[in-house]
C-alpha cells in the first residue's frame, strides 16, 4: 500500500519541527522581548512571517506563542503603551505547499483566539507562496521574521558536480574539495540573498530568528555528521548493484542541502552587513527525537522506521524528479528503515542545529 507524500510530512516533520521549536523557543522569546525594549519600537499591527512555514499545525503554534509573548510584555510594563492590538501573520512557504491545510488550521485557531489572548487583539492570517531567496513584501513593512527548519535548504543544487561526487548525494567524507567548494559558495550567495531581501522588507529594528540544520566541524568533511544522508547513499547504491536504478542517474543526484557551522554564518552575516547577530546558538537533536521514549532503546526497527519516513517525506519528491518511475519509493525505504535501525542499535546519532538572532542595523 502506498502512504500519501503528505501523511509522510503530517506525521513526520511536524513533530520533528516541534521538538526544534521548542527547544529554540527561548531565544524567540528574548528576540521579542529586546525588540519592545528598545527605544522608539512601538507599532499598533505587528506584521511577521514564517519563513518555509510547511503545512503541519507548527506554523500556526507559533503564532500563538509570539501573541502571548507580546501580550506577557505589556501586561508587566508599567508604561501607558498597551501594545500592539492587531496582528498580520503571513505563513510562507513554495507554491506546491498545501496552504489549503493551513487555511483550515488558520479557522480553528480563530475560533480559538480568545483562550489564548485578550478579545481586543485582532489576527489576520494570510498565505504568501514563493522562495524565500527573493523579495516577498514591500519594503519597510515586516517586523519579524521567523524561519524554522528551512535554510539549510539551497536555491538549487550547485552546478558542477555531476562527475565529482559520484556514489555520495551529499557532502560525505570522500567529496573531494571541489565539491564541498560549490556547496559552500552555493549557500554563501543564497545566504546573502536571503538578508539583503529581508533588509529590504523590514522596518529599522526589525528582527528575525533563524534555526535550520548546522554542523559542528568548520570542514565539512572531516566528520560524517549528517551519516542518515551517507545511509540513504548507500542504499540507493546497493539498489544500483540490484539493477533496480542506473548508475549514471545515482552519480548525477545530489541534494540541494547544506549545513554551515556557526562561525561560517556569523561571517556572511558580517559579509553582508544589512544585519548584526545578536546571538547564536547550536543544540542537539537526536535523529529519533520524534519517537516516544519508551520506544527509543526497545525497538530501533521501528525508530528506524520512523526516521526513514522522515526522510522520506523531504527527499520523495526530489528523488521522483530525478530518477522518475525507475524508483520505487516503498522499497528504497523499507531497506533504508533496516539500515537506520542497524546503525541506531550500535551508537545514538544527533543532528546539530543553529539558532541565530539577528536585527536590523
Amino acid at each position: 500500500m502506498i502512504v500519501s507524500h503528505f501523511i509522510y510530512v503530517k506525521a513526520c516533520i511536524s513533530i520533528l519541527q516541534n521538538v526544534v521549536i521548542s527547544k529554540s523557543w527561548d531565544l524567540v522569546d528574548e528576540t521579542l522581548r529586546n525588540m519592545f525594549k528598545s527605544d522608539g519600537f512601538s507599532v499598533c499591527c505587528f506584521n511577521m512571517v514564517d519563513l518555509g512555514c510547511a503545512s503541519g499545525p507548527n506554523a500556526l503554534s507559533v503564532l500563538s506563542n509570539v501573541m502571548i509573548t507580546v501580550q506577557d510584555i505589556f501586561k508587566n510594563n508599567d508604561s501607558s503603551c498597551r501594545g500592539p492590538q492587531e496582528f498580520q501573520f503571513f505563513l510562507n512557504d513554495l507554491p506546491d505547499n498545501d496552504f489549503n491545510s493551513l487555511f483550515k488550521l488558520a479557522e480553528n485557531f480563530k475560533q480559538e483566539k480568545g483562550l489564548l489572548c485578550d478579545s481586543r487583539l485582532r489576527c489576520f492570517i494570510y498565505a504568501l507562496p514563493g522562495s524565500f531567496y527573493t523579495r516577498l513584501f514591500p519594503r519597510n513593512s515586516l517586523h519579524f521574521a521567523y524561519s524554522s527548519f528551512g535554510l539549510h535548504w539551497l536555491s538549487q543544487v550547485p552546478q558542477g558536480l555531476e562527475s565529482e561526487n559520484k556514489d555520495n548525494i551529499y557532502i560525505a567524507p570522500t567529496s573531494p574539495p571541489e565539491v564541498l567548494e560549490a556547496y559552500a559558495k552555493q549557500y554563501r550567495k543564497d545566504l546573502v540573498t536571503f538578508l539583503s531581501s529581508r533588509a529590504e522588507e523590514m522596518v529599522p529594528g526589525g528582527r528575525m530568528v533563524l534555526t535550520f540544520l548546522g554542523r559542528t566541524s568548520e570542514d565539512p568533511s572531516s566528520k560524517d555528521e549528517h551519516a542518515y544522508l551517507t545511509i540513504l547513499s548507500q542504499t540507493l547504491l546497493h539498489m544500483v548493484d540490484q539493477g533496480l536504478l542506473k548508475r549514471d542517474d545515482l552519480y548525477s543526484f545530489n541534494l540541494p542541502i547544506y549545513t554551515p557551522s556557526q562561525q561560517e554564518v556569523e561571517s556572511i552575516v558580517n559579509y553582508d552587513g544589512s544585519f548584526k547577530v545578536d546571538k547564536s546558538v547550536t543544540f542537539p537533536v537526536r535523529w529519533d527525537a520524534h519517537a516516544h521514549d519508551d520506544e527509543l532503546d526497545l525497538d530501533k526497527k521501528r525508530v528506524g522506521k520512523l526516521v526513514a519516513d522522515c526522510i522520506r517525506a523531504v527527499t520523495q519528491p526530489m528523488l521522483l524528479s530525478h530518477f522518475g518511475e525507475l524508483v520505487n519509493c516503498d522499497v528504497l525505504f523499507a531497506m533504508y528503515a533496516e539500515r537506520v535501525g542497524e546503525h541506531l542499535s550500535n551508537e545514538m546519532s544527533e543532528c546539530r542545529m543553529l539558532s541565530i538572532s539577528l536585527h536590523m542595523r
